[in-house]
């Protein structure tokens, strides 16, 4: 067997500094309370500024190239030719329905192909502008791969339709160069349809271990996948005991604990199978019992159970944030990083939870078959951490976006942007930072309120517009556009509110007193004074735990 080299997931984990470490997760339509397909999306990043993608549909002339450049740098990788027609695409959901996401897990360092031209992000879109199912997608995404080269490292894929939902795992194969040019680019892969009814989720690490050599209509995969292992001397097992996960992306303990954990935490709580066995395997203590792929839901789950799923912080579980001394004395449930410190010659974690501080954006797309493509998806969008954002609807056949959300509104990482809907979010989550049990709990009430407010008139939103489609299909697409512009650009102004009222009430770490109808208190002799506040002071762990620490220099003499 050939000696495997240091992974890329454990430098992207731990590292944690210019990683790409996000979170899918993946809901089947038989899982779903109202049948619609459901793909979850957190692009985690320390660098990367939350906005919304919109390529129009357009049309090309014969012979026209696209330059490709990687996703998250801009580097420019190279031109492929490009197709005549593209489809419209909001975020990643185009509008057929076909939702795409990913997690980064690196892999084998020697699976790089150097001269690739196309990357897992480029890719992404591209396939988004191609598509019109889920099976399609793989279909473009693994033949430009093969064709031009995949310039990324290990990735999961989620792939998404209303009928369909698919996981795919894939690397480049191991370069070989013959007078400076790659003569084995291309990769190796399988994508597994997920059952009807399950439930499934992807974390930064490869997931998918044996799988079915002869379903084509459930399991995909590259011809030479266990080949290409054997050729490399990665395996010389039977072919119906190949793991595509423990041969090309293989974990430890430190990486299933930084991000298998976080889908153990999502079948724990949403999945009908009793996950205290796999406990061992997600604290990374006990490898010998991995995670299922997938598992059958224990509940038909409803939009907002998923996206309040992309809000865990491994709540009610041995991993939770809140229950050590690391969440202060307001139960702050987030860790800054790095991910590892070392104490007296030992090294410890931080845990890493799906909710996180450094997203960039994230979602909930929800394909829905019941319905016309032009009107049945819904890209439910959010900017910053999960925790403290949310959700605004923008259905995928909308003919423009939001400037609150939308690219290249003169706002970035290094420019700060009143308009920005993302730098908006951040500036209300670094304020409930301070004091997460009282300032971060209003947050989500409010949080809470909206999301529930726009879940509830989707069903009329729905109505108006499958009138309207009977009447002109146009007019139809342009009663959604403004829809999701009026409601993002609504929530903007609401946050801009937030942002003002926390100030206020919660200035210099007191709490000011309110009247039944929420407005402030005064003193009953000068509108502008309030009466004292309320002292919002530490829980009890943190006191005790001062005390422990300072022994009696603050005894009260």
């Amino acid at each position: 067997m050939k000696p495997r080299t240091l992974l890329f997931s454990l430098v992207f984990i731990l590292s944690a500094n210019n990683a790409f470490s996000c979170t899918n997760l993946m809901v089947t339509k038989g899982a779903s309370a109202d049948g619609s397909c459901m793909v979850t999306y957190a692009a985690d990043s320390h660098t990367r500024y939350g906005c919304l993608a919109f390529y129009p549909a357009a049309l090309y002339p014969a012979g026209t190239f696209m330059n490709v450049r990687e996703w998250g740098t801009n580097r420019y990788l190279g031109k492929i030719p490009q197709v005549t027609a593209t489809y419209s695409v909001v975020g990643n959901m185009n509008e057929h329905q076909v939702i795409i996401g990913e997690s980064t897990w690196g892999g084998l360092s020697e699976h790089r192909d150097p001269q690739g031209i196309v990357d897992y992000g480029s890719l992404m879109y591209i396939c988004l502008q191609r598509a019109r199912t889920a099976r399609e997608a793989i279909e473009i995404f693994t033949s430009l791969a093969n064709e031009y080269g995949y310039a990324s490292s290990g990735e999961s894929i989620s792939f998404a339709d209303p009928n369909e939902v698919w996981f795919m795992d894939v690397i480049a194969k191991a370069p070989h160069m013959k007078n400076g040019i790659n003569t084995n680019k291309g990769i190796v892969w399988v994508a597994i349809r997920l059952p009807d009814g399950t439930i499934s989720a992807h974390a930064n690490q490869a997931r998918i271990r044996t799988f079915p050599l002869n379903d084509p209509e459930n399991c995909l995969y590259a011809p030479d996948v266990i080949e290409h292992a054997r050729e490399t001397g990665l395996y010389n097992g039977p072919d119906n005991l190949f793991s595509f996960a423990e041969t090309y992306g293989p974990a430890d303990g430190s990486t299933v604990r930084g991000c298998d954990a976080r889908v153990w935490a999502f079948f724990n709580k949403h999945g009908a199978e009793d996950m205290a066995p796999y406990l061992p395997y997600a604290l990374g203590h006990d490898l010998s019992r991995p995670l299922p792929l997938y598992v059958q839901a224990k509940e038909k789950l409803t939009l907002k159970q998923v996206a309040d799923m992309m809000r865990d912080h491994y709540d009610d579980t041995p991993m939770d944030m809140t229950c050590d001394i690391g969440a202060g004395g307001h139960e702050l449930p987030y860790r800054w990083r790095p991910m590892t410190f070392e104490v007296d010659g030992e090294t410890y974690l931080n845990e890493r939870a799906i909710v996180t501080q450094q997203t960039g954006f994230w979602f909930v797309g929800q394909a829905r078959s019941g319905m016309p493509d032009h009107l049945g998806g819904i890209f439910w969008f959010a900017v910053d951490d999960a925790g403290t954002s949310p959700l605004t609807p923008i259905y995928s056949s909308s003919l423009e976006v939001s400037p609150h959300y939308a690219l290249g509104q003169g706002a970035s990482m290094l420019e700060y942007s009143p308009n920005s809907m993302f730098w908006l979010c951040n500036r209300v989550a670094h304020f409930a930072y301070l004091r997460y049990n009282q300032i971060g709990a209003e947050v989500r009430r409010v949080l809470d309120a909206h999301e529930h407010a726009r879940i509830n008139e989707i069903p009329s939103v729905d109505k108006q517009a499958l009138e309207l489609w009977e009447e002109d299909p146009l007019l139809a697409r342009r009663f959604l556009t403004d829809y999701s512009l009026r409601t993002a650009s609504d929530l903007f102004k609401r946050w801009q509110e937030l942002d003002i009222y926390l100030l206020v009430k919660y200035i210099d770490g007191n709490i000011k007193k309110q009247n039944p109808d929420g407005s402030f208190m005064t003193n009953g002799h000068a509108d502008s004074i309030p009466p004292p506040p309320i002292y919002g002071g530490y829980d009890q762990r943190w006191k005790e735990a001062v005390v422990k620490d300072t022994g009696e220099k603050l005894l009260l003499p």
